[in-house]
């Protein structure tokens, strides 16, 4: 059992990845995690989304949530950016690596990375 002191640190350590999980801000990032999606690699996605969120200081301007099977198991790890205006974009065959320049290009530099996306002639 852990003491109300350990328990209150790892409260605090894990408060903007929850804060960060449940916010409404102006863009949504969305990954599948049905449990298709996590044995194709979704966890770490999510976990870089949310790491790769606060280290930019996005937690005002981004939330990060999950989602069960959004319907293309075989384009697993599934990842939808909602922003608010924009027409919703599918990232798909996600990995950790794709993360980081999906938060560069697109959500800080406002451009999809198409070669990431699935469009729905593909589908």
């Amino acid at each position: 059992m852990k003491s109300l002191a350990e328990l209150q640190a790892i409260r605090e350590k894990m408060k903007d990845k929850v804060i960060l999980r449940e916010g409404s801000n102006d863009i949504r990032i969305v990954v599948g995690m049905a449990t298709c999606g996590i044995a194709a690699g979704a966890r770490p996605v999510l976990n870089e989304f949310v790491e790769d969120i606060n280290r930019h200081g996005l937690q005002d301007r981004v939330t990060v949530s999950q989602t069960g099977c959004i319907g293309i198991c075989q384009f697993e790890p599934v990842v939808e950016v909602y922003q608010a205006g924009k027409e919703k974009v599918t990232y798909v065959k996600m990995t950790p690596e794709k993360v980081k320049e999906v938060v560069e290009c697109h959500i800080i530099g406002g451009k999809a990375i198409e070669e990431y996306t699935v469009d729905r002639e593909e589908l």
